[in-house]
């Protein structure tokens, strides 16, 4: 790797980004709704991540850290015992992508850092792994949905989507062959 690549220069010395990543998305208005204060990308649960080679795009499907208030919650929501928050993060325009590993089990923390030419670097590295990139400088959050985590921390159970559209196509995560949720 050379000098100039955005992978040699640590978060430390670069500027500081916005105060905080939902700066960053394009319609920040649903998890405004859901959340007084929405919550950081440290000790988030990675899920998984799709790479869209006509992007070039990345997303990573992540539970938040944090849920939200009870004053803030749909009723449904309260009512089936729902405790975790997912959601989809896509980035457009992605390139310098390195991947090393495999997903940990165990929260994660997401760092953004501002780059030159309105690039951001996002940075995730935990024991055994490791995944970089940078992407322009905004954000698109989607495919909202909340449910109640396993005791095994499994996500695979019956949910309920932010969305009219995904809560007519689905009741639970889908599969990965339907590209109209991962893509």
């Amino acid at each position: 790797m050379n000098e100039a690549d955005p992978r040699n220069v640590t978060v430390k010395e670069l500027p500081a980004l916005a105060p905080h990543w939902i700066d960053l998305v394009r319609s920040p208005d649903v998890l405004g709704t859901l959340y007084s204060d929405v919550p950081s990308l440290e000790s988030v649960r990675l899920r998984s991540f799709q790479l869209d080679w006509r992007g070039p795009a990345l997303t990573l499907r992540i539970d938040l850290p944090a849920y939200p208030g009870p004053d803030r919650l749909p009723p449904e929501w309260s009512e089936r015992g729902h405790d975790t928050l997912q959601l989809h993060v896509h980035f457009t325009a992605v390139e310098d992508l390195t991947v090393r590993g495999w997903i940990p089990t165990a929260p994660v923390d997401i760092s953004l850092a501002a780059l030159p030419y309105r690039r951001i670097l996002v940075r995730i590295a935990e024991a055994g792994f490791e995944l970089s990139f940078t992407f322009s400088d905004s954000l698109t959050v989607g495919h909202i949905s909340s449910y109640r985590m396993t005791e095994t921390g499994s996500d695979e159970v019956p949910r309920t989507f932010v969305s009219r559209l995904d809560t007519r196509l689905f009741t639970s995560l889908p599969g990965t062959h339907e590209s109209t949720f991962y893509q």
